[in-house]
């Protein structure tokens, strides 16, 4: 009986680990939470809260909210997450070389004005995020970092009054707003003309997956499973 008990415990605390920390992995690899920290002033586009629309130097937490088919929505908190200073359109963004951390990219300004957010790449990934700003703003870091500027013709609220939420109207906005693109010359051009889309397979689902992708994982926890009851009984008719 007491080997019994010992092969119990050890199998709930087995599966009890998996419960803990099994969807905490999936979750940030998912909506790829990443902190970091500006050391300057930083001009944020978006819709952001009032008065927030440059960050002060400081610690951040960005994170994904949502991802469709061409576009991926983030969000930027406080370190401790627990207030929402920004919400984003980004489009897919590509690079030659994945580094093992997070890189942030900026569109450099005259003296005396802050950097303005470009893209975001999570590490270990050729594709990150290049956000996409308010058509004026667009159209005035065009012409004065000699750059390509994502933006959006659509009616979108550039600021709001806190708090920002999941399902603030604006959101559903992004999902569906069509992006162009200021060259540096004033003249407006189609998305397709200055950014070239990611294979399917770097596309990230809809939502975060809840039955079908741990399928193979609920298996073979079954099979354990199994495996000890074996053991178990094996055990217990040796001893009778």
């Amino acid at each position: 009986m007491k080997v019994l008990k010992v092969v119990q415990t050890a199998l709930c605390m087995a599966l009890l680990s998996v419960a803990v920390f099994a969807p905490a992995a999936k979750a940030d690899e998912w909506n790829r939470k990443t902190t970091v920290t500006f050391s300057g002033p930083v001009e944020i586009p978006g819709v952001h809260v009032a008065g927030w629309g440059i960050l002060p130097a400081g610690t951040y937490v960005f994170r994904i909210l949502n991802s469709q088919s061409d576009r991926h929505i983030v969000q930027i908190f406080d370190k401790d997450e627990t207030t929402c200073y920004a919400t984003i359109m980004a489009i897919p963004n590509f690079r030659l070389k994945p580094t093992d951390k997070t890189v942030i990219t900026f569109r450099e300004r005259p003296a005396g004005q802050p950097e303005a957010l470009r893209a975001w790449f999570y590490p270990g990934r050729q594709w990150g995020e290049e956000f996409v700003y308010p058509k004026a703003k667009a159209m005035a870091l065009a012409a004065s970092t000699n750059t390509e500027v994502l933006f959006t013709p659509a009616d979108i609220p550039e600021e709001v009054a806190l708090p920002i939420r999941d399902d603030s109207p604006f959101i559903a906005q992004m999902q569906s707003a069509p992006v162009m693109a200021y060259q540096s010359t004033g003249s407006e051009v189609q998305l397709a003309e200055v950014v070239t889309p990611p294979p399917p397979a770097e596309m990230m689902p809809a939502s975060l997956p809840q039955t079908a992708s741990d399928l193979p994982f609920i298996g073979l926890c079954g099979l354990f499973v199994l495996g000890c009851a074996f053991v178990v009984r094996s055990m217990t008719v040796k001893s009778m």
